[in-house]
């Protein structure tokens, strides 16, 4: 059975209020997904879904994105193992953007570079230069190993 989603309302009451999901897909067709750790609400990834990716996350209950750089859907952690399981998905009032709370296995690690999130960076300022920081450089998993490179 495929999920297809009706076009979003016009009426800002009807999208605000309990009633059917009506996703808001931007001009690329793309919805933005926030992803933290259901255990302790660790920010953990932002990604884009297009109507197929977020079928099949509420399909399958396993988190599924479009890549952007890759023009493709992708199954969170289907190489590394740290696959995604949805335990909530809560929409914001105007339904142009999802927060996904999961669990995930494997390393217990979302990002490619074997980090819990892929928020590991501070962004700071210094003599008017903004630069980056690694705040956190814990590897749950190297990268080499599990994707090949």
């Amino acid at each position: 059975m495929t999920l297809t989603f009706k076009e979003p309302s016009t009426d800002k009451s009807e999208l605000e209020d309990a009633g059917d999901f009506t996703p808001r897909f931007d001009d690329r067709g793309l919805i933005t997904a926030v992803v933290t750790d259901i255990r302790d609400g660790a920010l953990l990834m932002v990604a884009h879904m297009n109507a197929e990716a977020l079928a099949l996350t509420l399909q399958t209950g396993t988190a599924h994105y479009f890549s952007r750089s890759r023009g493709k859907i992708w199954k969170k952690g289907e190489t590394s193992g740290n696959l995604q399981t949805v335990k909530e998905i809560r929409t914001d009032c105007d339904q142009d953007a999802i927060w996904l709370m999961v669990e995930v296995a494997g390393h217990d690690a979302t990002c490619h570079t074997g980090r819990r999130s892929c928020f590991y960076r501070t962004v700071e300022l210094e003599d008017g230069k903004a630069f980056v920081k690694i705040a956190d450089d814990r590897r749950h998993f190297d990268p080499d190993q599990v994707y090949g490179h």
